[in-house]
């Protein structure tokens, strides 16, 4: 390989070191922001089902539906996106692995069951109203990614945290665990926001609310989706970013 001239090396290592500390930023004040931008996306939603849906109840009405958006995002996407970050926290990078094994999968269990429930809520209101169930695109891409997070969740619980897990069989696992955590999380967020869209077109049909005049409703609404899309980009790119990634280890610690 032919050495660099005297001006590649003058010029060439300088912009290496400085562009990575040009767009640095410190992993506690990104999770900060990323927490407060998913409690808003909480926030807004149970704005947007309160404000302009009519609230919530268990009457097998559209309150009850309105259970639905609200425990999804909560779940599937926010908890579930806490969820993910957990090993990149630099306090998780010494120290017993184990404890942050159970929080990772507690978390992940919560948004499971807050997604059980928001799905119970769905299947409660279609019944309730005799509309029929899972005959739309948003239906079927969310109802797939529950199932491909419930089988997340069981393969890394067999995985990571059973005792007698072999080794070899977490290394090979590792990645495909990795991997699908970040697909479920997209796939989650595309669900989202399918949904509002949906809900949208089937809501604001009259003539003084349609949505193409772009009521209130649906500028808030729309909003919402992309602070979710927003989030979901911002997690994904985390844990994409190789200095936040929890550095491998082969102690017995790590291995727990």
């Amino acid at each position: 390989m032919a050495a660099p001239s005297d001006e590649e090396g003058a010029v060439g290592p300088r912009c290496h070191h400085r562009s990575p500390a040009m767009l640095d930023v410190p992993f506690l004040p990104f999770c900060a922001f990323l927490g407060a931008l998913g409690l808003l996306c909480v926030a807004m939603m149970g704005t947007w089902c309160q404000h302009w849906r009519g609230g919530f109840s268990l009457d097998g009405s559209s309150r009850t539906f309105n259970w639905h958006p609200v425990l999804m995002v909560t779940g599937l996407v926010v908890l579930y996106g806490a969820a993910a970050l957990v090993y990149r926290i630099p306090h998780t990078w010494s120290g017993p692995k184990l404890p942050w094994k159970v929080l990772h999968g507690s978390l992940a269990l919560g948004a499971f069951v807050l997604t059980v429930l928001g799905l119970a809520a769905v299947f409660c209101f279609h019944n309730s109203q005799g509309t029929p169930n899972m005959y739309s695109l948003h239906s079927w891409m969310g109802l797939g990614t529950v199932l491909l997070f419930s089988c997340q969740w069981a393969a890394g619980f067999g995985a990571f945290l059973l005792p007698w897990a072999p080794t070899w069989l977490r290394a090979l696992y590792k990645p495909i665990h990795v991997f699908f955590g970040s697909t479920i999380l997209m796939l989650s967020v595309a669900s989202c926001v399918s949904g509002i869209n949906e809900k949208l077109f089937f809501s604001l049909k009259n003539g003084t609310m349609a949505y193409k005049l772009l009521p209130a409703e649906a500028v808030f609404a729309n909003t919402l989706g992309l602070l979710i899309l927003i989030f979901g980009v911002l997690v994904v790119a985390a844990l994409a970013r190789p200095s936040w990634k929890r550095p491998d280890s082969d102690s017995p610690d790590s291995r727990q």
